[in-house]
């Protein structure tokens, strides 16, 4: 199956700023791990598990739990709550048949090798073994999207190279993961509108790095205000609050015996 586009991504990750502006991120993570239902004494890895809040939780279900990420910042920081996280990109699994579940939530839609990482993920688990995540679907912020595509226009700059995030529709990612020998229970689009817990410039500077990376900091700055005026009419409420267009792809399958 052909890959999606690789793009450039410039992101790095602070665990103090993503406290700070995406603590929603796991906070709705809620949904995604009752769908797992981690049971005690299953083996399971956390795929791209940040700086380890539901790690934790499935920890405290009395799973042995495995995060990885290729951030040794958020690493750092998972590590610090006591689990076992390494620093490890989703394309370089290297488990072999050890695991009961893999898990994922709000990770899959940055992983630029989607076939690698699904091959890895399939020999990483068991027979009979689960993968259970949530990320970006069809659709995804796309209002926010179109409106950084249109700032950077204005510049002179094509922000398609820039653009980091695989937002697959339900067909495609179904099609992608029986291609790798998963057999799917369940995958659905959910649209999410998420409030944000500051302002979209803030989100911006957390989450579409690599559209601002060719900008100097004055003009990173005008682009994020340019954005949030287009968007102030559709995202911000009376009472100055933004939200977000999210859409969620949630699905289970499963490593066949």
């Amino acid at each position: 199956m052909s890959e999606p586009q690789i793009h450039i991504s410039a992101t790095k990750w602070d665990p103090t700023d993503y406290d700070r502006t995406a603590r929603f991120v796991s906070d709705l993570g809620e949904p995604v791990l009752r769908l797992l239902g981690p049971k005690a004494g299953e083996r399971i890895l956390d795929l791209g598990c940040g700086d380890g809040p539901l790690t934790k939780r499935i920890a405290e279900s009395g799973a042995d739990v495995v995060g990885v990420d290729p951030s040794a910042e958020f690493v750092w920081a998972a590590k610090a709550l006591g689990l076992d996280a390494r620093v490890m990109a989703a394309e370089e699994l290297n488990f072999r048949a050890e695991f009961d579940a893999v898990f994922s939530n709000a990770a899959l839609h940055w992983v630029r090798g989607q076939d690698e990482m699904l091959d890895g993920v399939h020999k990483a688990l068991k027979p009979g073994g689960r993968f259970v995540a949530e990320f970006g679907g069809k659709g995804n912020v796309e209002r926010v999207r179109a409106a950084l595509v249109t700032a950077l226009a204005r510049r002179g700059i094509d922000a398609l190279p820039l653009d980091p995030w695989y937002f697959p529709a339900n067909p495609e990612y179904r099609a992608r993961l029986e291609w790798h020998g998963f057999r799917v229970a369940d995958i659905r689009l959910i649209d999410r509108p998420t409030v944000l817990p500051r302002s979209l410039g803030d989100w911006l500077g957390t989450f579409a790095q690599s559209f601002l990376a060719p900008l100097g900091e004055e003009e990173r700055a005008e682009v994020k205000a340019e954005v949030e005026r287009d968007l102030a009419p559709i995202l911000r409420n009376k009472d100055g609050v933004w939200s977000v267009d999210y859409v969620r792809l949630r699905f289970a399958a499963t490593r066949p015996l």
